[in-house]
């Protein structure tokens, strides 16, 4: 990591930097399952759902990341927590989404879920599953190619959980 990541929640000001962050991940389509050519207020939309919180992470002064937590389910699900994750290009590899994964499962235990689950990791995205399996997220289910990767055709997604 080049230097401190400090994270905050967002603020409506931050959202420029936050679709920054989203507009090449979802136009590249190889990790969200999320409209490629989805506009900025409908991808603003999704990330700050009702339900969602949201943060962003700052190295050296800027927005290098972003993450929204909330409720996997309602009901008798709603103690699972579920989050949703992105760093910037210009950011990867130091350190941002390990430091929002830690802070995501504090806030987690904070708000009194007891787990979290992630529904919908495209297998494909090895970076992510071993971040996730480091942070001590077990594999639970496999989607047999439930994503469509725009350059790998049809590809796995996996189910994650770990105990809060």
């Amino acid at each position: 990591m080049s230097a401190t990541v400090a994270i905050r929640p967002a603020i409506a000001a931050d959202d420029d930097a936050i679709w920054a962050i989203l507009e090449p991940t979802f136009r590249a389509g190889e990790t969200y399952p999320i409209p490629r050519d989805i506009g900025r207020a409908d991808a603003l939309a999704y990330w700050r759902a009702p339900g969602h919180s949201v943060f962003v992470a700052e190295n050296a002064g800027a927005i290098a990341g972003t993450y929204y937590l909330r409720a996997n389910q309602r009901g008798g699900g709603g103690h699972v927590a579920n989050c949703g994750y992105m760093v910037a290009a210009e950011a990867a590899g130091r350190g941002v989404a390990r430091a929002m994964c830690a802070h995501s499962l504090n806030a987690a235990r904070e708000r009194g879920f007891t787990a979290m689950q992630f529904n919908f990791v495209v297998a494909t995205n090895e970076r992510a599953v071993r971040l996730w399996q480091s942070c001590g997220f077990a594999t639970v289910g496999r989607l047999p190619l439930a994503f469509r990767h725009p350059a790998l055709g049809p590809v796995d997604a996996l189910v994650m959980v770990r105990a809060l």
